[in-house]
């Protein structure tokens, strides 16, 4: 079985209109989910508990989109090459 990890995390941003963070090093995490049902409870939960901090944002990334497995190298193992 294929799994379609998402990552839920989220913290404040310098502005409400951007996706930038104000302290990259104040990023909650809140987990990794193994579905994006299960992502965006978690997701929904943590984005209620902010509502009413305008600057506070929650995300879910598709990990599984990431890393193509029919490709013979993605393009950050090239990196380290």
């Amino acid at each position: 079985m294929t799994q379609r990890l998402h990552l839920v995390f989220g913290g404040e941003l310098v502005d409400p209109t951007k996706n930038a963070f104000k302290d990259v090093k104040d990023i909650h995490i809140v987990g990794m989910y193994p579905d994006y049902a299960t992502a965006y409870d978690a997701w929904k939960s943590e984005a209620q508990k902010t509502v009413d901090n305008a600057h506070m944002r929650y995300f879910i990334a598709h990990i599984h989109r990431l890393r193509d497995e029919k490709t013979e190298a993605s393009p950050t193992e090239e990196l380290g090459s």
